[in-house]
């Protein structure tokens, strides 16, 4: 993740498109961050045009008392030349005004509306990327929305075959969760040596495409404590993940494993490794946010574009209260800004960040 040095917070990557940011759950704080985003865009390695409701936009600053002005745009490129004197604006109307802390599916259309002409702009090239701000599943649910969530959404506009993979990087730690959303029990069951495999390679080839990392080196965690011990406390290391690792290892990748998950993610553990394959959703959850709740951000890898986004929800039980915090907003822009100008290789922030890593 990238963490600006001073003599880089005040300087754009002018190279750069804008990145493209949408609304998110309209009763949630996504609107709130987005207008304190922009009142630290010196913290912002990049502009950034929101895809809302300028009206909303508009309600939200004035109920919090945020001096943002908001410009309307046509198109992300009108956002480089009046990013610095205000909100650069796609406008789409929600129909209704929003309650927040109370979702409406109602206004589940506009949601919808904001990620697809999100995609639209990143496909096209007229957007570096993409960074979503979180939705509220249930309520889409309620109006119809046929994807398990947001990132499945995301690849079926972009019409790839493979699922995506959901990484978490901060400042000292990349993580994959090779299964995520379901039950420990499931997960465990779900386990294959198919997708640690293809997980490990998208991750292997991001680490190298958007991350700049040549030759990136992965641990793949065991799944039970001390890694089975040999089948005393579980088989799934001899059966599953060691397979997976030496079909890996065949394939040229720099791939080691399993790691007893105890050990894996101490300072020194991590400075063995790029980024850390795990085997569920909170061995590699657990961690990161336990490093850096805040700066943590959720990358969508195997897509055909960078998307990132705040680690956190739509925060529905503090929307109304004015206390939301950008932090994890910036870091997701900024790492999508980082991951841009690795991928479409501008010069590189060399003068920050080594290997994907903030010297800061």
């Amino acid at each position: 993740m990238i963490n600006p040095t001073p003599e880089h917070q005040s300087e754009h990557h002018t190279a750069l498109n804008p990145i493209a940011l949408t609304m998110g759950e309209p009763a949630g704080i996504g609107g709130e961050i987005t207008l304190k985003a922009w009142l630290r865009r010196n913290d912002c390695k990049q502009c950034f045009f929101a895809i809302d409701d300028p009206d909303r936009l508009e309600r939200l600053a004035n109920k919090f008392s945020l001096t943002v002005p908001i410009h309307h745009i046509k198109k992300p490129q009108d956002a480089l030349s009046c990013f610095a004197t205000g909100l650069p604006v796609i406008p789409i109307s929600t129909a209704i005004n929003e309650t927040l802390g109370k979702p409406n599916p109602s206004l589940a259309s506009a949601v919808i509306t904001s990620i697809e002409k999100a995609v639209s702009f990143v496909i096209a090239g007229e957007a570096s990327a993409l960074t979503t701000n979180p939705i509220q599943k249930e309520t889409l649910y309620q109006a119809g929305f046929k994807h398990p969530g947001h990132t499945e959404f995301l690849a079926d506009l972009a019409k790839i075959a493979t699922p995506p993979v959901m990484m978490l990087a901060c400042n000292m730690l990349r993580v994959v969760p090779v299964t995520v959303h379901q039950s420990l029990k499931s997960a465990v069951q779900a386990l294959n040596q198919k997708e640690i495999i293809e997980k490990s390679q998208i991750t292997y080839k991001a680490l190298q495409k958007d991350f700049g990392i040549p030759y990136p080196r992965l641990a793949i965690a065991g799944l039970n404590p001390h890694a089975g011990e040999n089948g005393a406390l579980g088989d799934e290391e001899m059966s599953t993940i060691t397979p997976a690792i030496k079909e890996l290892q065949g394939h040229g990748l720099n791939v080691y494993g399993p790691v007893p998950p105890d050990a894996l993610f101490s300072e020194r553990a991590r400075e063995n490794y790029d980024a850390a394959i795990c085997m569920y959703h909170d061995q590699a959850l657990i961690p990161i946010k336990t490093l850096d709740f805040d700066g943590a951000v959720n990358i969508t890898l195997g897509l055909p574009f960078i998307r990132t986004s705040p680690d956190h929800g739509t925060a529905l039980d503090i929307a109304e209260s004015g206390k939301a915090s950008p932090d994890s907003l910036i870091a997701a822009l900024n790492m999508a800004t980082f991951m841009a100008v690795n991928r479409y290789q501008e010069q590189p922030l060399s003068s920050c960040v080594q290997n994907g890593r903030s010297s800061a």
